[in-house]
């Protein structure tokens, strides 16, 4: 068994230039954290890593990475979570850097979540599992 890396790849920042580049997402805010004045009611995707695993001889970080998607209406948060999954799930088999994503699986459709913090906000929050090769 190989020994794990001193520190996991940043797949947040990975992820967020993955959306950015997409252009049904040119018109949100996708960041890892929420930009200053962000009330919920803002077009925007933030990108978290929730955990994951090394997996030894296989030089594999998968991490779940969650997208908390907001909108001006649910509708609208709606339709920007589909266009956040579906850009995350089309960098299957792509490199970035040193890293490739080599299986990208949704673990939680996009899921309506009230959001306590931002009163008005219109969330959802999706959750998808990549693996990526780091070498």
């Amino acid at each position: 068994m190989t020994t794990p890396p001193s520190a996991f790849p940043d797949v947040e920042a990975l992820v967020v230039d993955v959306l950015q580049a997409d252009p049904a997402l040119s018109t949100a805010v996708v960041a890892v954290s929420p930009p200053a004045g962000f009330d919920g009611t803002q077009r925007a995707v933030m990108v978290n890593r929730r955990g994951g695993a090394w997996t030894g001889d296989l030089h594999v970080d998968i991490p779940l990475i969650e997208f908390e998607v907001y909108g001006p209406t649910k509708a609208a948060a709606h339709t920007l979570a589909n266009s956040a999954r579906r850009a995350l799930l089309a960098a299957l088999g792509k490199t970035y850097g040193t890293n490739t994503f080599t299986d990208v699986i949704e673990q939680d459709g996009p899921r309506w979540l009230p959001d306590y913090v931002y009163r008005g906000a219109n969330r959802y929050v999706c959750v998808i599992q990549v693996s990526l090769s780091v070498f």
